[in-house]
């Protein structure tokens, strides 16, 4: 039951009109019954995991809470953190440690057969998991109290609308919003409605179409020249984050429906001008995350060189293998942490190097520099991610340059760019992109709150009609599942 969906528009109008006309102490039952049976369509078996891990977040929560004794404390503390994370480990990683395991012991000449788990991997477990050790973790440090009310804490680890790719919310953000009486706002419900059109817009017409052209390149890195390779490269850093965004402006509208304030997770990521602020624009939940439960534990910057650079690497190691179990995310974790790395090390070199150029002095050209630097890494480490094995990643890089001579042949290079596409598809992708950097430059903040509220009519109302009609005209090809549904 995706948000696309036909049976989701259903569900959605059956849930919300519910949500408004029951009173106000039971709304939350609303919303807890539809989070399950969303969650539920997915997999009946998905709802066990989900509501084993509530139980155990709630109860030793509430021990922590309870317990003056620092040792208690930490053992509620443990017991929650080892069931959440030994369901992440089996369900996500166990098969993954185990064949790496094999492979290491093959290269020294032994053998190694542990047991296979064939499991099937709970959608957005990754999500729901962290959001609970972040909840765990905070009534432990005693940032936040421990809800005492059950069905408001299942609704907390379950809302829908952020339930499969986040955002990761933090408890004393979205717990105290469930006390709150939301009525019918015919405003807020339009913006919501234009947040909603938005995120479609992204997903389907943009993300969707790009899909149809790296998939071809992806699929066979070694039938494709470096215009290809590059060209796909390109097309999937837009792909995945008009795919991502375009779930989490839904997710924000859809929420914003029923009176429910979402954490902003974009900001113009390519709009970044270095990759360390890259991190503060892209998958925000996430990377906040990592720096107040894992990065700042671990000393962050109060420490030496050396630690510090360990520090990026630790945190990105466990940011690459959070999004998948796969060596190729590892790769792109760690990819980002030595980008972090190389920027630290270098930046001193960096200053006085533009300044003996004189760069400074022309800051629109030094920001326009930095941008497309920051962009072309953040290609680069894409094309790890998205590979279906670091050896296909290696060969695209390693291939980026070929091919290039024969663009001077009109034939050869529309065969290269179009992959047998029709140019009215490639016209399509290049316009919905081109539409929505024009609306970023009007607008203050990436998930378009500022654009549908703070705007002129004039402005509003034709960005809608526009949105929707080309959702109506323009989604043709076959939707494919949000990218971050595998996570």
């Amino acid at each position: 039951m995706n948000f696309y969906s036909d049976e989701f528009l259903v569900f959605f109008i059956i849930v919300s009109g519910l949500f408004f006309l029951v009173p106000f102490r039971v709304r939350w039952i609303v919303l807890l019954v539809a989070s399950y049976v969303f969650y539920g369509a997915f997999g009946i078996g998905y709802l066990a995991a989900i509501a084993a891990m509530t139980l155990v977040a709630y109860f030793t929560a509430l021990g922590m809470d309870r317990s003056p004794d620092p040792g208690r404390r930490k053992v509620f503390l443990a017991v929650s953190l080892f069931c959440n994370l030994a369901l992440l480990l089996i369900f996500k990683y166990y098969n993954f440690f185990n064949a790496s395991a094999q492979s290491l012991f093959a290269l020294w000449g032994m053998s190694f057969h542990g047991p296979r788990l064939d499991l099937v991997l709970t959608v957005g477990l990754s999500f729901y998991v962290f959001q609970i050790l972040s909840y765990s973790i905070d009534v432990y440090r005693k940032d936040t109290p421990a809800e005492r009310h059950p069905g408001h804490f299942a609704l907390y680890v379950a809302f829908f609308p952020k339930l499969l790719a986040g955002p990761i919310e933090r408890a004393g953000e979205l717990l105290p919003q469930f006390r709150q009486n939301a009525s019918w706002d015919g405003q807020r419900i339009t913006n919501g409605l234009k947040l909603v059109a938005w995120g479609l817009f992204k997903k389907l017409v943009i993300a969707d179409r790009l899909a149809a052209f790296v998939d071809i390149v992806f699929a066979d890195p070694a039938a494709h020249s470096g215009v290809s390779l590059a060209m796909a490269s390109v097309f999937y850093s837009f792909q995945i984050y008009c795919d991502f965004s375009g779930y989490t402006d839904i997710a924000i509208g859809l929420s914003q429906i029923l009176g429910i304030r979402l954490t902003d997770n974009f900001n113009r990521p390519y709009s970044a001008t270095s990759i360390r602020d890259f991190w503060r624009r892209w998958h925000i939940s996430l990377s906040t995350w990592l720096r107040d439960y894992l990065y700042i534990p671990l000393g962050g910057n109060q420490v030496r060189v050396a630690r510090l650079y360990l520090n990026f690497l630790i945190v990105f190691f466990i940011c690459g293998l959070w999004h998948g179990a796969n060596w190729t995310f590892i790769v792109w974790g760690v990819l980002h942490g030595a980008y972090l790395i190389a920027g630290r090390a270098s930046m001193h070199l960096r200053t006085r190097l533009t300044e003996s150029i004189g760069l400074q002095k022309m800051p629109s050209l030094h920001k326009a520099l930095q941008i497309l630097i920051t962009f072309s890494l953040v290609t680069i480490a894409w094309i790890f991610f998205r590979a279906d094995s670091v050896a296909d990643a290696v060969y695209i890089l390693s291939h980026l340059h070929t091919g290039w001579g024969r663009i001077a042949d009109p034939g050869a290079l529309q065969a290269m760019i179009l992959l047998g596409k029709t140019p009215t598809d490639l016209a399509i992708v290049l316009s919905g992109l081109m539409f929505m950097g024009l609306v970023h430059r009007l607008e203050k903040h990436e998930n378009m709150r500022a654009m549908f509220t703070g705007k002129p009519l004039w402005v509003r109302f034709p960005l809608y009609y526009i949105l929707v009609a080309g959702i109506v005209i323009l989604s043709l090809y076959s939707v494919q599942n949000f990218i971050y549904f595998q996570f």
